[in-house]
């Protein structure tokens, strides 16, 4: 299906003028018809009559457009084409205006609803509640402006096995309104559904925290890709698979971003264990080099000044009350010894 743009003028005003203009001849054609007389005031009155009854179907062509906004018409079952840019416009009555996904509503801009009240903007295609009669009025312009749906949080491995909560962002818009509706049964249920199948097919690739051996670029080498550090390439690769995939129903996919990453609470405790262990070897590792250094530089010092002459029994000695004092958590307690060392 092919998007066609009409090339309607914006006559609506014109025309809505046109049609009170003639309900008031029409209005008053009908008592002075018998003044005619004859023929001629008869079918005075039939014409008036009949625009009274039937005129009314003439305003049902007035459609008014706010900029960003676009109104897919058929007639009698076949795509007419498609009113864009913002005015007043009039077309063939008889003319539906189509948009499967009016009310459908969704996490995202444009679709936000009071519960309270039962009453909302037509931003979106959403509709508006009359409360006197409680007619439901549909709105079936299509807005073409971006749009962000914040999927839900899914619980989804990652390429380890572990389970994690990721959710995404995604910034779309609507740029082939024929396909959009024409091509797909809803394009908003359509897109919200391959945005959690494309996120499926990318996270389970990538392990949380970077791991060794894993391969996550495909090249057949292992690399440090994650999910925590690769944020970026990972959103970006997830914008790509969406885009592939909704195509087909004229959207265009602006960006994605990951909103919010962590692992699954049956493992949370676990994974946080692991983390600050790790943590904890890291630091000893640095503390450790770092004593021996000190040392090393101590008994250096020590023997280029002559401060004093150490045998290798009492370098050993030095070298343990250094490494216990520079690595121990608690403050060193300074112990005297008065006596020798044998």
């Amino acid at each position: 299906m092919t998007e066609k743009i009409l090339s309607t003028k914006k006559n609506g005003m014109a025309m809505m003028m046109l049609f009170i203009v003639l309900y008031i001849v029409a209005f008053l054609g009908i008592p002075a018809s018998p003044a005619v007389g004859g023929g001629a005031g008869l079918l005075i009155g039939i014409i008036s009559g009949i625009w009274i009854t039937f005129g009314w179907i003439g305003f049902m062509g007035l459609k008014v457009l706010r900029p960003q906004e676009a109104l897919v018409l058929t007639l009698f079952g076949k795509y007419k084409g498609t009113l864009k840019g913002d005015g007043f416009y009039w077309v063939n009555p008889f003319c539906t205006a189509v948009n499967p996904a009016a009310n459908t509503k969704l996490r995202q801009s444009g679709d936000v609803k009071s519960d309270s009240a039962k009453t909302s903007t037509t931003a979106g295609g959403q509709g508006a509640v009359n409360p006197a009669t409680g007619y439901v009025k549909i709105d079936k312009r299509i807005s073409l402006k971006m749009m962000t749906l914040d999927n839900n949080k899914q619980k989804i491995n990652d390429c380890l096995g572990n389970p994690i909560e990721i959710g995404i962002a995604v910034i779309w818009r609507v740029v082939d309104t024929a396909k959009a509706v024409f091509e797909v049964d809803n394009y908003k249920e359509y897109l919200s559904l391959q945005c959690d199948t494309a996120l499926r097919n990318i996270v389970r690739l990538y392990p949380y925290d970077v791991a060794p051996n894993v391969d996550t670029t495909g090249d057949g080498v292992a690399d440090e890709g994650s999910l925590r550090g690769s944020s970026e390439i990972v959103a970006q690769r997830i914008r790509d698979e969406i885009q592939e995939k909704v195509k087909n129903a004229g959207i265009e996919i602006i960006e994605a971003r990951i909103t919010y990453l962590a692992y699954a609470p049956e493992i949370a405790a676990a994974m946080l264990q692991r983390q600050q262990a790790s943590a904890v070897v890291d630091a000893r590792k640095l503390i450790v080099d770092g004593a021996v250094g000190m040392v090393e530089m101590a008994l250096e010092q020590l023997s280029e000044k002559n401060v004093v002459e150490l045998d290798d029994e009492r370098k050993a000695a030095m070298v343990s009350n250094l490494l216990v004092v520079l690595c121990g958590n608690h403050d060193a307690q300074p112990v005297v010894n008065s006596g020798s060392l044998y």
